[in-house]
């Protein structure tokens, strides 16, 4: 199959899902070898804004400037609201910044991306961004940030009323949360560029790179790229990310014994509702695609 007839399926795909796309595959073999559409779109980095912040949280720590082992107690009602992790618990947590970055990338924890970032500051993700080369992406500020942002954009009472308006009313895909000139950005290909940065161990030390493949490898979400390669054989190391009828996910996918292969896909709903299975399921149906015409000269089609 060649990269017109993969495209043109992965149109046929996200068509029949009720939405359009952008995506990019390519091999981490040393090859080169890619395949895209939109590879050089800007897209809204929504959750995803979490992988460049963990890598520069590591390049601190290779330089000794944090300490992994260290404590940190977090207080849940003063942390950035979220769905998932410490914004959830009632009291005080203590725990180790190394388990405070697992719960960041595992669970897509907003409460602990925004101490982190309050650590790590803004300027440090640029540096990192800046020396891996990434000059189409920008972190402009971590989860409250864009939750402040969607609120005062929608006129929302709180983030919660800005949430439901983004999941459920049309007018709203309009404003400024889904436009890359206004929030944290990438592209496609940028985005399978630095998990090819963490992958050759260019992004961080040996050691520090590891341990975020380790994290990556330990996201709970199953439901996107993962979704498209359910073998034994396969395993999945990614970051989703989600804002109203926008649905992505950034992933390494590795074929036991083959090289691994990093792929990126940002698909938006013609709906806005806030369950959009048959989008999340689409993104796993590209995937797939261009995983399988990557590998095309190693194995038949998973």
């Amino acid at each position: 199959m060649t990269a017109q007839e993969v495209a043109r399926r992965v149109d046929d795909a996200l068509a029949d899902a009720g939405c359009d796309g952008w995506w990019h595959a390519e091999l981490l073999d040393g090859g080169g070898a890619r395949v895209g559409s939109g590879s050089d779109t800007p897209v809204v980095l929504t959750s995803m804004y979490k992988v460049p912040l963990l890598v520069a949280a590591c390049r601190q720590v290779d330089r000794g400037e944090l300490d992994l082992r260290a404590k940190v107690t977090v207080t849940p009602s003063q942390c950035t609201p979220g769905p998932t992790g410490l914004s959830l618990f009632a009291d005080e947590v203590t725990l180790s910044w190394r388990d405070l970055l697992r719960s960041m990338i595992a669970v897509s924890d907003n409460a602990a991306a925004d101490v982190v970032l309050g650590r790590v500051g803004l300027p440090e993700v640029e540096s990192a961004l800046a020396d891996l080369r990434l000059t189409a992406t920008v972190v402009r500020g971590g989860a409250r940030d864009a939750q402040d942002l969607a609120v005062a954009d929608l006129g929302a009472r709180d983030w919660e009323d800005a949430f439901h308006l983004l999941a459920t009313d049309p007018n709203a895909q309009s404003g400024h949360a889904f436009d890359p000139s206004y929030v944290s950005a990438s592209t496609p290909r940028e985005l399978c560029l630095l998990l090819r940065a963490i992958w050759s161990d260019e992004a961080a030390s040996a050691a520090s790179c590891a341990f975020m493949r380790e994290l990556l490898g330990q996201q709970v979400w199953r439901h996107r790229i993962a979704s498209g390669f359910p073998f034994a054989e396969v395993s999945i190391a990614g970051k989703t990310g989600t804002i109203g009828a926008v649905r992505a996910e950034m992933a390494v996918v590795t074929v036991h014994g083959e090289p691994p292969i990093a792929v990126a896909v940002v698909a938006r709903s013609v709906r806005a509702q806030p369950e959009l299975p048959a989008v999340d399921a689409v993104i796993g149906t590209v995937a797939r695609l261009a995983v399988n015409h990557l590998r095309a000269g190693l194995e038949p089609d998973l």
